[in-house]
């Protein structure tokens, strides 16, 4: 209880624009501890808390940057996974954060892949949780052409306006619908609880200029055969938005990295659910080893 209590508390704290030698870029920072770097996904921001479930905020400094982009964090000319990665070190570097563990999530792979790659001496760990080693969508398919109509920065707002306005009246339709776009698994007696925590996340979601970045990026090999710290990649059969195939290429791609393969119900999103317990716990173990 008391853990939740603070949690909850934190997610009331504003987020910070720094201006660094980059450029400026907004971030959001709770706990005190050793510091785990969190890279969001697509659609997300800097108050994106979902993959802080389990950290306790005695033990932990959770740092949450809003990529270029996204939030408050302009895109400039920062649109390849290694000019953010520059950025985000930048920031470390003016808000005085050394070490770190890098925590990749979905769209945020590339990013998290070019940090532990170029800055060794910075990051002790790597976790790359449901998230792309390589390019995503290929241009010719049809969710890529989809994509770059609907999440367009002319038309991103009022998809996403749509998008809570049903979701505030209808919540159990709507996870239901999204289930889908997460999982292979048929969306079956949805939880209250997981509903809940879905809209939850939703309610931050905008894509800004930042998704139609994201889909168009991509990294060479050589940059994550560079890795050399230890990497957990984590990530499930029945992932609908990233393909496992990603997670199998991260495994053989970096020397010191072991594979957690989930069978869970939700898929791309693993924290959410009753079965989120032991790949949660797995990350843990992995931070604290």
């Amino acid at each position: 209880m008391t853990q939740k209590i603070k949690l909850d508390a934190a997610l009331d704290m504003k987020s910070k624009v720094v201006n660094t030698r980059f450029g400026d870029i907004e971030y959001c920072s709770i706990g005190q501890g050793v510091p785990i770097l969190f890279i969001h996904g697509g659609h997300s921001n800097c108050n994106e808390t979902l993959a802080h479930k389990g950290f306790s905020l005695d033990k932990f400094q959770l740092i949450t940057p809003s990529r270029p982009g996204y939030g408050k964090t302009p895109l400039s000319d920062r649109k390849t996974p290694k000019q953010v990665a520059e950025l985000i070190t930048a920031l470390l570097e003016k808000i005085s954060v050394d070490k770190i563990v890098v925590y990749g999530i979905s769209a945020g792979g590339l990013t998290a892949i070019e940090l532990a790659s170029n800055y060794p001496n910075r990051v002790s760990k790597l976790i790359l949780a449901s998230a792309i080693s390589r390019k995503w969508l290929d241009e010719q398919e049809r969710t890529y052409k989809i994509a770059k109509i609907i999440f367009n920065p002319k038309v991103e707002k009022l998809i996403w306006a749509t998008v809570r306005f049903f979701a505030k009246i209808v919540p159990k339709l709507m996870a239901k619908n999204f289930h889908s776009q997460f999982s292979k698994q048929p969306a079956k007696n949805l939880k209250s609880s997981d509903v809940k925590e879905l809209i939850s996340a939703m309610n931050h979601y905008s894509s800004g200029a930042g998704f139609l970045v994201d889909i168009d990026q991509d990294i060479s090999e050589d940059v994550i055969s560079k890795i050399k710290c230890p990497t957990l990649i984590i990530h499930s059969k029945n992932d609908n938005s990233v393909p496992i195939e990603h997670a199998r290429h991260s495994n053989r791609m970096i020397q010191n990295s072991s594979l957690e393969i989930l069978e869970n119900d939700w898929g791309h999103l693993f924290w959410i659910g009753a079965d989120s317990v032991r790949p949660i716990e797995k990350i843990l173990e992995f931070v604290q080893d």
